[in-house]
């Protein structure tokens, strides 16, 4: 088995690997299109991409995306983000998976990486805690039902929400982060939400403050996922959203005690506590102070989703 850098020819046969390991679900249809979105054209550099190769076949792969967090102090912590594992079937319990996520580790300890996060499966964050991973808290959700919740017909192509398609353009004046926060730069705000190349995100803005939604289907149900809110009112817009969309229910996530939290409220959004969420863990690379008490860091739900 030797382990080695991937090389752009090795996507199609990686691309077959995640599908033959992690199938292909609804609104993330595995394409050269969406893997060089992530890993090539990302704002913050090219991935760190390693695969296993047995007998001139690719039988595992480990992505580490680069990513960049602001500290509350306006210093730039170099993070990536573990996306894209999978062990081919055929090479099950040869000890993969924790090989290449190891030897990735190094080479992002060596390139001055500052930690790893992720957002692991019920399957796979035992195996991250075995490998020195932390548990940094469970990701709770809010949620709202839109005010004229009519089920589109599945073969309806009206976007749930009346609003042009992409992310928010021109300068978007960011907040102080509160903890751990992704700048929102307008290089960031294009890529993520405007080039993004299966998900539909539509923006929704008003007086200066923007509402980032993106079209999703749960249990067969109609959804609208609140990934972003931006300015001053926010509310303003996801009121507006709430008001119009033809989906069943609004769905989000925004760290308590910031203005994006306190903006969903007020347009409807409240705390669902028993609802499954997702887990955040985190491996720092250097000494770097507490990383593992949620309130230490500032994501939504467009941080996390679809990544």
């Amino acid at each position: 088995m030797e382990i080695r850098s991937a090389t752009p020819a090795d996507v199609p046969e990686i691309l077959d690997v995640l599908r033959a390991a992690l199938g292909e679900p609804p609104g993330l249809q595995r394409t050269e299109a969406l893997w060089n979105w992530k890993h090539v054209d990302n704002p913050f550099g090219p991935s760190i991409v390693l695969v296993a190769e047995s007998g001139g076949r690719i039988a595992g792969v480990r992505a580490f995306m680069r990513w960049n967090l602001v500290t509350s102090q306006g210093e730039t912590v170099r993070c990536v983000r573990a996306v894209d594992t999978a062990t081919h079937p055929d090479f099950h319990r040869q000890g993969i998976f924790r090989t290449l996520t190891l030897s990735a580790v190094e080479v992002a300890a060596a390139d001055g990486v500052h930690m790893v996060f992720n957002t692991p499966n019920a399957k796979s964050g035992a195996g991250y805690l075995k490998m020195g991973w932390s548990e940094v808290g469970p990701v709770r959700v809010m949620i709202a039902p839109s005010l004229r919740a009519i089920r589109p017909r599945p073969e309806s192509e009206a976007p749930l929400v009346d609003a042009p398609p992409g992310g928010p353009t021109g300068e978007i004046a960011d907040r102080e982060p509160r903890g751990l926060r992704t700048p929102r730069t307008p290089e960031y705000l294009d890529w993520r939400f405007g080039a993004h190349p299966t998900a539909r995100y539509r923006t929704v803005a008003r007086d200066g403050s923007f509402a980032v939604l993106r079209e999703n289907h749960r249990f067969g149900r109609p959804e609208l996922v609140v990934s972003e809110l931006l300015g001053h009112r926010p509310e303003k817009p996801l009121r507006i959203a709430r008001r119009n969309s033809r989906a069943g229910y609004l769905i989000g996530s925004f760290p308590p005690g910031t203005p994006e939290r306190r903006a969903a409220m007020r347009a409807g959004l409240i705390p669902v506590p028993r609802m499954q969420a997702m887990l955040l863990v985190a491996r720092p690379l250097v000494d770097m102070g507490p990383v593992t008490d949620l309130s230490a860091w500032d994501l939504t739900i467009g941080d996390l989703e679809l990544l």
